[in-house]
């Protein structure tokens, strides 16, 4: 499907994993009151929004994970999408905000207890495809809150 919506919406001051909250607004700089404690890996115009789906997440908790919504660092969890269309170019509508997806994300330790065995990779793009959690670039500032729809727009 090419819409779906925001299930939950996390921030922190740095550092995983990240606290769910109702609402927050999406800046070119990332989500209001979001922080991270490695600026050279996270964050910044290209990386303002990290965005993950519910039914991965629910597929690795499967697998025995211990991942939760917050809890690999993104700031939108999201249920309903088509995630194979989830791809670098792609732009969504989210809340007031639009989103261009930018890239995939690179697993780091700082998520490594939300896997079994400290397994983090295991949401690589590289050695998982389909299964990594996306960045976007914000391309129009805008609140975006819990149950906000979230739209894969048209090429």
């Amino acid at each position: 499907m090419s819409r779906g919506v925001v299930v939950s919406l996390n921030i922190s001051p740095g550092g995983v994993p990240k606290a769910p909250v109702e609402s927050a607004l999406a800046t070119v700089n990332g989500m209001a009151g979001d922080g991270h404690d490695d600026i050279v890996h996270h964050g910044g115009p290209d990386r303002a929004v990290c965005i993950y789906s519910t039914e991965i997440i629910q597929a690795l908790r499967e697998e025995g994970h211990l991942i939760f919504p917050g809890s690999a660092g993104e700031n939108l969890t999201v249920s309903g999408l088509d995630w194979a269309a989830m791809v670098p170019g792609a732009k969504v509508e989210v809340g007031e905000a639009l989103v261009e997806i930018t890239g995939y994300t690179s697993p780091c330790t700082t998520i490594q207890g939300s896997f079994v065995g400290g397994r983090f990779g295991r949401i690589s793009q590289t050695t998982h495809p389909g299964w990594s959690r996306v960045y976007g670039r914000v391309l129009t500032e805008g609140m975006i809150g819990v149950g906000d729809f979230i739209e894969i727009l048209p090429g």
